[in-house]
């Protein structure tokens, strides 16, 4: 009896051994579809940096406490170092030369990015239509636009002066300080370029310019960590745009080749489903017409399917810039949206980028015993700009009522929760950092 007595403990470390680690071998592990194992993901994004989206959009959104991407034009933005110019030649040698040589296909990305800096008010249209002419395909009607802006410049038809486009006017009125306030709040700050310049109808040297130039602005204002994301304004998609976009900037609201990603631009009626893609990014553009009902459906039909990215374009907001949405029915629809925020991860554009790379790229690794369960998650993107934590779902044994995460110095307490798989548990780890521990 005193023998048995004396080997009890060991015994008993043993039996709880062997409860605690049945079933653990094989604790599958996986990185849910979105962040916390939400069932879909929103992210709002205006256009243009508009003094209204500030002013009155962006107090709605902190009430709420709901997460944005702004995509600015940096030129207009009070402390910028970069401002619009055309990078060639002299805009005088041009001009004289238009008088003898029409506009061609081997001429034209130079006349187009020149036309706005001629030393004239009102040219800057021109380059704006030309610009679109060009990318939708009708080259020629482009090549006419330019000879006869040129032929008015020879003739004086224009104002001595520089005239920005609307949006880069509409942008005047804040200052780098707000924007490191904003960006203290949680909000991403992106770049969309240095004056709205419609990028197909650019050569090389200027869409690098105005591209390089708005992402070196950000980064000596707010840090290498708002440098991710753009948008070339108008939407673009042209190939020759992107190709060079892609080598700046790591994230194209525009477009991002993904091999896992189905994405549906704001224009297009192409539905979401089917598709066999991992995700839907799912681009929708609220006019000032568009009926809250269908906003609404948006919002409903991601959250209905587990693969949806909703990405919500705004511009305008109350009477001022394009497409303007009211206060009022911008109000109503977050909180819409945010009545929903149980089932919706809302985060930044860029947020959700890093967490889809993130995932796909991920290598899981878990090993069990001694009553614990370690798990290792490695990715091989760049560690000082995919830092976001992902989050994990560990098949647990169901003896575990609750299990502490342990992860470095980082410790969690997470509930274990149920499927038809099995007992399991949320929780969050960050990328090519220790194992995370789990035990009851």
């Amino acid at each position: 009896m005193i023998r048995y007595l004396r080997s009890l403990p060991r015994l008993l470390n043993i039996f709880f051994a062997f409860i605690f680690t049945t079933g653990l071998c094989d604790a599958q592990t996986t990185i849910t579809e979105w962040q916390y194992g939400k069932h879909g993901a929103l992210s709002i994004t205006y256009d243009d940096a508009s003094r209204n989206q500030f002013t009155r959009a962006l107090p709605v959104m902190e009430r709420l406490k709901l997460p944005a991407t702004f995509f600015v034009i940096t030129g207009p933005i009070t402390g910028s170092q970069y401002h619009g110019m055309f990078v060639g030649r002299p805009v005088g040698e041009i001009i004289k030369e238009s008088a003898t040589v029409s506009t061609d296909s081997a001429n034209f990305l130079e006349r187009c990015s020149a036309a706005g800096y001629l030393g004239y008010e009102g040219t800057i249209s021109y380059h704006t239509r030309a610009g679109g002419l060009y990318s939708s395909g009708k080259k020629r009607q482009a090549y006419h636009l330019m000879d006869s802006l040129y032929a008015r410049v020879r003739h004086g038809d224009f104002k001595q002066g520089y005239e920005p486009c609307p949006e880069y006017k509409e942008a005047i009125g804040s200052s780098w300080d707000d924007f490191r306030k904003d960006a203290a709040e949680g909000y991403e700050i992106a770049s969309h370029s240095i004056t709205h310049a419609t990028m197909p109808g650019l050569d090389e040297a200027n869409i690098r310019y105005e591209l390089e130039k708005s992402k070196e602005e950000i980064r000596n204002q707010l840090g290498e960590k708002y440098t991710f994301s753009t948008e070339v304004p108008y939407g673009y998609e042209d190939d020759r745009v992107m190709q060079i976009a892609y080598t700046i900037y790591p994230a194209l609201r525009n477009r991002m080749p993904e091999p896992f990603l189905k994405e549906i631009d704001r224009a297009s009626r192409i539905v979401p489903h089917p598709t066999d893609k991992d995700y839907v990014q799912w681009q929708r553009g609220p006019l000032h017409a568009t009926p809250l009902s269908l906003m609404e459906s948006w919002v409903d039909t991601t959250c209905a399917n587990k693969d949806m990215w909703l990405v919500l374009v705004f511009h305008g907001i109350d009477s001022l810039g394009w497409e303007w949405t009211p206060i009022p029915k911008l109000e109503e629809y977050f909180n819409y949206i945010v009545a929903r925020e149980s089932q919706l991860w809302i985060a930044t554009f860029g947020d959700v980028t890093k967490y889809m790379r993130e995932r796909e790229r991920a290598k899981v690794d878990v090993s069990s015993g001694d009553g614990s369960i370690s798990v290792s998650f490695q990715c091989p993107l760049d560690t000082g700009m995919y830092d976001l934590p992902v989050t994990m779902k560990t098949y647990v044994s169901g003896s575990w009522k609750s299990v502490t995460v342990t992860q470095g110095s980082s410790r969690q307490k997470v509930n274990v929760q149920e499927d038809d798989k099995g007992v399991y548990v949320l929780y969050q780890m960050k990328p090519n950092s220790s194992n995370a521990i789990l035990q009851p």
